[in-house]
């Protein structure tokens, strides 16, 4: 059997990597080895990332929302309180685009949360 010869193989997986490493400063866009170890580190923090991602925008909806509560005299946990025993079923997004976009509504929410506490 003859053996294998790894030319094209090998130079294909090498150029994918330095395709991926476009841009990198220095050594790491232009020599294997440097973007090898670069592309490595780059695609574990995007896999990171788009996790710390979802965490990040809740924190967004959560500061909208405590700022718009605290306008009706309310602090966000109070708020959460008053809307889960008022039996009203709108998750932090939607809350969060009402206290931007529909204050009207964002404050019958918080009259409605503040019966439900009483």
């Amino acid at each position: 059997m003859p053996r294998v010869k790894r030319s094209v193989t090998a130079r294909k997986k090498r150029r994918t990597t330095l395709a991926r490493a476009k841009g990198y400063y220095g050594a790491k866009s232009r020599t294997y080895r440097a973007a090898k170890e670069q592309v490595q580190h780059s695609l574990q923090y995007q896999y990171r990332d788009r996790r710390n991602k979802k965490r990040d925008i809740r924190k967004l909806w959560i500061a909208r929302i405590n700022a718009a509560a605290r306008q009706n005299g309310m602090t966000y946990s109070v708020f959460m309180h008053g809307v889960k025993l008022a039996g009203i079923d709108l998750d932090r997004k939607i809350l969060s685009d009402m206290a931007i976009n529909d204050p009207a509504s964002f404050t019958a929410i918080c009259e409605l949360a503040k019966k439900a506490l009483a």
